[in-house]
């Protein structure tokens, strides 16, 4: 079965990236997820995001679109990226989620995915 790992970090992490005095530490540390991800052969897709303020949601109510600049909550930790991973099991899944960097500074959702229509 495919999951979802959602990343989601704080201000503090979207801002270590383009730190001088951070950027190491913290990309350092997603290497190494990405690589212990890819040599276990669970992964299947992966992608980080650009920080919450570059983001646009878009709505249509009564055929009307709207468009809001930055996310779509107040909150203090927004998507920072995700990864599918093809896993046998839940208990498979939830121990890479543990391992994910975010897991130490914000928090990390898994989530099943649909099946393919028909399949």
């Amino acid at each position: 079965m495919q999951y979802l790992i959602l990343a989601a970090e704080d201000d503090a992490a979207f801002a270590a990236r383009d730190d001088i005095e951070r950027s190491a530490g913290y990309w350092e540390s997603w290497q190494g997820y990405i690589a212990a991800l890819t040599e276990s052969g669970l992964l299947a897709g992966a992608g980080g995001l650009q920080p919450p303020w570059t983001a646009s949601t878009v709505r249509v109510r009564d055929g009307r679109r709207t468009v809001q600049d930055g996310p779509y909550a107040e909150t203090k930790e927004q998507l920072g990226g995700y990864f599918v991973i093809d896993a046998p099991d839940l208990d498979t899944a939830l121990h890479w989620a543990e391992r994910c960097p975010a897991a130490a500074y914000g928090s990390v959702e898994v989530r099943p995915l649909l099946p393919p229509p028909g399949a």
